[in-house]
Formats: C-alpha cells, sequence, structure tokens
C-alpha cells in the first residue's frame, strides 16, 4: 500500500496551496519586502506596472538579499553589486560586465485577493484561490481584521471551528450541534452544520425566527491553513477569513478578513462599514473564548468520540493533500508500505 506520511500538526511539514505574505496596502509601487514565508526567505516587490513579483531572496552572485536593493521598472537590482533581474527572475544586467549573465533566480506565482498578497507554494500549477463559498461569484467589500500569533499549529487552530462540543462548554450555546461535510473540490472542504435543542434558551427562542431552518454556520477550510466562515441570520450572513501561515516551531501566525456583500450607493457603502464592525465583533467574540487554549495546548487526539467526527474528517483531508517541507519547500516524497497516524485511534464512540 501506497500512503503519504501525516502532516496534520506536524510543525515542519506543510500542504501545497496558496498563503498569505503581507496585507497589499503594505507594499506601495516600487517598492520591495524582506518576508519569510514557511521558512524560507523571500524578497517581494510591487514592479512599476503594480503586478507584484515573489523571488527567492539571495542574489546569485555573492548572496546579498535583494530585499536591500531596489524596485526598477517591473525588476528589482541588487544592492551589493548592481545585478538587475527580471520579473522571471532572469539576470538582465550586469554593469560591471555591460551584459547579462545567464542565471535566474526562483519566482513564485502571487496574487492579490481580499486585501491580501498571496505566495503559491508548491511544484504543480497553481490551483484556485481561497474564497467564501456564498461570495464566489458576487463583488464584496471588505476589511482586515487581527492580525495575530498563537502558540500550535494551524491546522489545530482551525478545528477549533468545527469542534461541536466545544461550543457548548466554552461558548455555552445550548445546542447540540452536528457538521456535515462536502468535498467542494480536492484542496477545498466545508463543513455546513445541522441544530438540535436549545427550546429552554431564551436566547435561542429569540433567535430562532430569524432562521429559515437551522441557524446558519459553515466553515470552509482551503489547503489546510486558511478557513472562511459564514454565520448569522438569513438575511445577513457575516463573513470572516482567517489566513494562516505555518511559523517557527510549528506556531501559527494569522490574518483576519471581514467580508460583506457589496452594496451599492452612498448609502450601501454606510451600510457596509457598519456590517463590517459588526463583523469584526463576531470575530473577536469567538477568538476570545478560546485564545487562552491556543497559547497551551499541546495536541494530541488519542481518544476521540462521536463528536469528534468532523475533525476526524478534516485531519483525513489534510493528511491526503501534497505536502511539502519547512524551508526548501520541497515535496514529501511518498513512502510505499509504510504504516501512518494520519487521523487518530478509532472513536470511543461510533461516529455515524
Amino acid at each position: 500500500m501506497t500512503v503519504r506520511s501525516a502532516v496534520f500538526n506536524h510543525p515542519q511539514q506543510f500542504i501545497q496551496g496558496w498563503y498569505w505574505a503581507l496585507p497589499s496596502q503594505a507594499l506601495k509601487l516600487g517598492k520591495v519586502k524582506a518576508v519569510t514565508l514557511l521558512g524560507r526567505n523571500l524578497a517581494i516587490f510591487r514592479g512599476k506596472g503594480g503586478q507584484v513579483v515573489a523571488i527567492d531572496a539571495y542574489c546569485p552572485h555573492m548572496g546579498a538579499h535583494l530585499a536591500e536593493g531596489k524596485v526598477e521598472g517591473d525588476g528589482i537590482r541588487c544592492f551589493f553589486h548592481n545585478w538587475k533581474y527580471d520579473a522571471m527572475g532572469a539576470c538582465v544586467d550586469v554593469p560591471s560586465l555591460g551584459q547579462p549573465l545567464n542565471v535566474s533566480i526562483k519566482t513564485w506565482q502571487t496574487a492579490e485577493h481580499y486585501g491580501l498578497i498571496w505566495v503559491w507554494v508548491g511544484a504543480a500549477p497553481a490551483r484556485s484561490l481561497p474564497f467564501v463559498p456564498e461570495l464566489e461569484h458576487l463583488a464584496y467589500d471588505y476589511a482586515l481584521g487581527n492580525h495575530f500569533v498563537k502558540n500550535c499549529h494551524p491546522n489545530v487552530l482551525l478545528i477549533n471551528a468545527i469542534d461541536a462540543h466545544h461550543f457548548n462548554t466554552v461558548h455555552n450555546l445550548p445546542l447540540e450541534i452536528v457538521f456535515d461535510q462536502q468535498i467542494l473540490h480536492e484542496n477545498a472542504i466545508a463543513f455546513s452544520n445541522t441544530t438540535r435543542g436549545g427550546d429552554d434558551s431564551w436566547v435561542i427562542r429569540l433567535l430562532r425566527p430569524l432562521y429559515r431552518q437551522e441557524v446558519t454556520y459553515s466553515m470552509c477550510y482551503w489547503y489546510g491553513t486558511t478557513g472562511t466562515v459564514t454565520l448569522g441570520p438569513d438575511q445577513l450572513h457575516f463573513y470572516i477569513l482567517f489566513a494562516l501561515r505555518l511559523g517557527e516551531g510549528g506556531k501559527t501566525e494569522g490574518q483576519s478578513v471581514l467580508l460583506t456583500r457589496k452594496r451599492s450607493g452612498y448609502l450601501g457603502w454606510g451600510v457596509n462599514r457598519v456590517l463590517l464592525w459588526l463583523t469584526q465583533q463576531v470575530s473577536h467574540y469567538f477568538a476570545t473564548g478560546d485564545s487562552q487554549v491556543f497559547q497551551t495546548i499541546q495536541f494530541d487526539l488519542k481518544t476521540p468520540i462521536k463528536a469528534d467526527h468532523s475533525i476526524l474528517q478534516f485531519m483525513q483531508h489534510v493528511n491526503q493533500q501534497p505536502a511539502l517541507t519547512w524551508k526548501t519547500w520541497e515535496p514529501i516524497a511518498v513512502a510505499s508500505g509504510a504504516s501512518t497516524s494520519a487521523v487518530a485511534p478509532a472513536a470511543t464512540e461510533p461516529c455515524h
């Protein structure tokens, strides 16, 4: 049997995919930034045409960091000896020789989406950028939310949103929540909820008329480290995107993005500013209750129960994705005839 080594919660392995690098507004025209992404040092610059280029950081001449250089046109010139590289990483000028050399630096595909600059990390051609399923074909407004660091792996942080039992224990919601899984495509998995109970709570009785059926709450995961949350009454959904990346020592560095459907005119603009502010409060409410846990957790799911079924499904999804290694970004070799702890031991209750 051919299997892939378990990636979930691994401090030096991660899924091939799109990863956020920095906010778009932090990179002005003609400027360059030094960025360390998943252990790899990059120079990311914006050329005169507005194109964002992500290039391996070190000049192949003597290893000077290109973020110390300057942007010229759509290329970048090294500070140390003024060698210039174009947007594809090819050397186009060596002043001391009067001509370029046949050398190049690796560049990585970039995109700008939801106010962030994203870098495609992987050997395969780039796939879909992360998006909120309900907003896929709609215009939207957005605002950047909190930037944060957590003392746990991004995969572990993301499972919190589908940890059905913690909504009772941490957030005191008197509901039984069950998540249904849907595979959107090979790189994205979604979970939507069904809820039962809560009739003894005046809060639930007050909110229930705002929903036709179930209380809307769904989570969509992209590449194992980006998640979108959709929640709210039938006529007013709130959307939050959590862009996460693996940091040194298996920690998480994240950026939240607040979204709402675009509304026309000055009135629509004003309404959306209020809705984005409300979305920030919703995001803060859920994040605050769990913050301490993710500074101290040592994740090890040895005794899964029925309520953990969606978590097991997500873990399995992550472990089936193409994986890369920290800093090198090289694919992890597929082992033949090996076993893996890809999911977890059998649940102590049936997970049906």
